[in-house]
């Protein structure tokens, strides 16, 4: 008898986006698979926390910021203490907390990994409807960097969406810190010769523009990913778990 898809819990790092988080969580509660939708409040000023509570999802909230990749650890925390002793292990669904409707596109992410056809699915976005203020200097760094450690070339290394396994995400703990997060996620994880697989999925998100604000983001991600390549270009990878 085949056995059941697993159940997938989605897990939503927010900070002040209290303005869009509902409308994302209702969507998320939709897709196929989810029983469990999580926010990860990361220190917000705004009502981020009462939103997301009052579209449904379960909250966890962080007092002061601690990033987006102790935010994804902390909420993968949650689902595991609530999973039952004898229930399968969630599929694990990262979505960013500004997606709203467009949320429901990442059900793509979750297939392959229920089917047991990937460790890792990553999303790809399409163009987005408003054009962003950066440079690309990011995403060079990202996608040049993942490729020299580990002679894959992402399409998108700095996608947010990403839909793991229980037993990859642990496999890649602790995570690289911040916004560094996804770049070490890829490299872990092929390094132990896991499954990694991009898809399309038609997400729309707010773009971060040119102001001050906008440049001090991307200058701490360059940070970010940064410190991420560094530490894995000196760091002996993982060897791959036995069965």
């Amino acid at each position: 008898m085949t056995a059941a898809p697993r159940p997938v819990a989605v897990v939503i790092p927010a900070k002040d986006e209290a303005e869009r988080v509902a409308a994302t969580v209702r969507a998320a509660a939709t897709i196929d698979g989810v029983d469990l939708v999580v926010v990860v409040d990361d220190g917000s000023s705004d009502d981020t926390a009462a939103a997301a509570r009052d579209a449904g999802a379960e909250i966890v909230r962080h007092e002061r910021n601690h990033g987006k990749g102790t935010a994804m650890q902390t909420g993968a925390a949650y689902v595991a203490r609530h999973e039952g002793e004898t229930d399968d292990p969630h599929v694990l669904l990262f979505a960013d907390a500004d997606l709203e409707q467009s949320v429901v596109q990442t059900a793509a992410l979750t297939v392959p990994v229920r089917a047991g056809q990937a460790d890792m699915t990553i999303a790809i976005l399409p163009p987005q409807r408003t054009a962003g203020g950066g440079r690309g200097f990011v995403v060079r760094l990202a996608r040049e960097g993942i490729e020299k450690l580990t002679g894959w070339t992402p399409t998108q290394p700095l996608s947010g969406m990403r839909c793991l396994s229980r037993e990859a995400f642990e496999a890649a703990l602790p995570l690289a810190r911040g916004w560094g997060v996804e770049v070490g996620l890829t490299i872990d994880l092929l390094r132990q010769g896991m499954r990694v697989v991009e898809v399309p999925c038609d997400l729309h998100h707010r773009v971060t523009g040119t102001d001050l604000r906008a440049q001090l983001h991307r200058a701490r991600q360059y940070r970010d990913v940064w410190r991420a390549l560094a530490v894995r270009r000196v760091r002996r990878p993982k060897q791959a778990a036995r069965p």
